[in-house]
């Protein structure tokens, strides 16, 4: 089969779970800051910061899943039987964040929304770390069987390596979150935050020197793609310099260019992550040759080229609604009478 529709869809794919990265990222990043505020006030500002838009941030993980069935299913298959009690986690805790959201504010009593507020944070903390954890696996790679069949078990998931990831990714969300919550809030809270930001912005910028190098050391496949295309290396060099602006934004007080800084930061690591996979989908360790590739698992090149009107077709949609529901919403966190 011509490469030009499995590449075309293996971009799409990886656009679609780079949208839910950074705009989910954010809501997981608030979740996981949850606690660290003490008043109920306070807490329901944070909550009210995500909730008119949260669940339509999942929709790009839901399209993204989607797009993955349709354009590679026996990637997806692999993927999901193999991770199957990784994912069932990672489905659990993004189910109790979405009751914890609705149902914190439901009754007044202190032991009820505590619990909630327990559930809201620990839910995303875990989904931050299931998520990391699942890319780690993937750049490290997973014993695959020569039927493609995931050959291994739920402890060899948590290897040192994709246990670094999911930390740099929670650490990530974090920061991401901060920023944003320093843009939806004022006053006090907004101060208090802002102190946040630094704090989490260390902690990241440490776990991301870490896995840099524990990258090269240790999974250097993941650097074959810019060692035959040279000029890839633009994109390390994006993401080093995105991550570098966030704390001269956040110096000068320009929030937003943090914000912006902290989403560029978020697609140029995405990028990487894909452009080190490339061509693989699911990399097979420690045998390469059975790993699956956008050749061997995608679906027909008739299948490849229908998906794609349709994208074309309900594409602009998703990104029309996502504008809209952000623009509508703009603005400071106020609370009323509708407020979660």
């Amino acid at each position: 089969m011509n490469s030009f529709w499995p590449t075309l869809w293996f971009l799409l794919v990886g656009a679609l779970f780079s949208g839910y990265a950074i705009l989910d990222g954010f809501d997981l990043g608030v979740g996981a800051l949850h606690l660290f505020v003490k008043t109920d006030k306070e807490r329901r500002l944070l909550l009210n910061s995500i909730g008119p838009i949260w669940d339509g941030n999942e929709v790009w993980l839901v399209t993204g899943g989607g797009a993955l069935f349709a354009a590679f299913p026996e990637a997806y298959a692999t993927v999901f039987s193999g991770f199957y009690l990784a994912f069932m986690l990672l489905l659990v805790a993004l189910i109790f964040r979405a009751v914890a959201i609705e149902f914190r504010s439901k009754q007044p009593m202190r032991w009820w929304r505590d619990f909630w507020d327990a559930s809201f944070s620990v839910s995303s903390i875990a989904s931050s770390l299931l998520i990391g954890i699942a890319l780690g696996n993937m750049a490290w790679g997973i014993p695959l069987s020569a039927d493609h069949e995931y050959a291994g078990d739920f402890l060899g998931l948590l290897r040192p390596y994709p246990l670094l990831l999911g930390l740099t990714t929670l650490s990530l969300f974090m920061m991401h979150g901060s920023i944003y919550l320093v843009l939806k809030t004022e006053g006090a809270l907004q101060k208090k935050l802002k102190g946040w930001v630094k704090h989490a912005m260390i902690l990241f910028i440490l776990c991301y020197v870490i896995a840099t190098f524990a990258t090269l050391l240790f999974v250097p496949h993941m650097l074959a793609t810019i060692q035959k295309v040279p000029v890839l290396f633009a994109v390390p060099v994006l993401s080093v310099l995105a991550i570098a602006n966030i704390p001269r934004n956040v110096s000068q007080g320009h929030g937003f260019g943090a914000f912006l800084s902290s989403c560029a930061a978020l697609l140029t690591l995405m990028a990487l992550f894909g452009i080190g996979m490339y061509p693989a989908l699911v990399y097979s360790n420690p045998s390469p040759e059975n790993s699956l590739t956008v050749l061997n698992a995608c679906s027909s090149e008739k299948t490849l080229r229908i998906m794609t009107v349709i994208a074309a077709i309900g594409m602009p949609l998703v990104l029309s609604y996502t504008a809209s529901i952000y623009w509508i919403f703009r603005g400071k966190v106020k609370l009323d009478a509708h407020s979660y």
